[in-house]
């Protein structure tokens, strides 16, 4: 199968020209770590907005932590695949497994709050970005978590994602944007060439030069 993009750069670049109507609107453009953090970067200077991150918790599922069942924000606020009502004795996994992402999220923030102050969405244009969509649960836990701050357009922005989950975030964002949205989807890496893990540095160093 032809890989879609070269690297997280290229598909970042290819999904700003998909933006470009949001370039001057002073744009926010907030990243989930870590994968999307330095396609944040090249897409906040490629639309002349600013960069920030929005901090969620996938959730996996047992004996799979890849594939996610829902996703938990810092809040607490937890959003949960239907097909999770087919898992059988699921329930004290799940209690621990949102516990154990929830609290990652909380390092996570201050982690990163030394070297970047969150920025208040509310009244901004606020674009939420992620290197691809596989079952939406992510995506989904960051819309809800952003839109309760009252941004004034709330936009999903990805490379690539499956069309049934396009479909599934749509309800959630004002627009949803992708560059490519193939039927035969298995994982978001698989579209990728260059798909290496982004490391905390890697998103701190982002951070510190937005």
């Amino acid at each position: 199968m032809a890989k879609h993009f070269k690297n997280r750069a290229e598909a970042a670049r290819q999904l700003s020209e998909k933006l470009i109507q949001y370039r001057g609107k002073n744009p926010l453009i907030l990243a989930i770590p870590r994968g999307a953090v330095p396609m944040g970067k090249i897409i906040a200077k490629e639309l002349k907005g600013e960069l920030d991150v929005v901090l969620i918790g996938k959730l996996g599922a047992p004996h799979n932590p890849e594939y996610a069942i829902g996703a938990i924000d810092e809040s607490g606020w937890t959003y949960l695949q239907p097909e999770i009502n087919l898992l059988k004795n699921i329930d004290a996994y799940l209690e621990q497994e949102k516990e154990r992402k929830l609290l990652i999220c909380q390092q996570r923030r201050m982690q990163y709050t030394p070297i970047k102050q969150a920025i208040n969405p509310e009244g901004r244009v606020v674009i939420i970005i992620d290197d691809g969509l596989a079952t939406g649960s992510t995506m989904i836990t960051a819309l809800h978590a952003i839109r309760a701050k009252n941004p004034a357009k709330l936009i999903c922005a990805v490379p690539v994602s499956p069309p049934e989950t396009l479909e599934k975030i749509a309800e959630y964002a004002d627009n949803v944007v992708c560059v490519k949205s193939p039927e035969n989807f298995f994982s978001v890496g698989q579209f990728y060439r260059d798909f290496t893990q982004v490391s905390d540095s890697e998103v701190e160093q982002a951070l510190a030069e937005t």
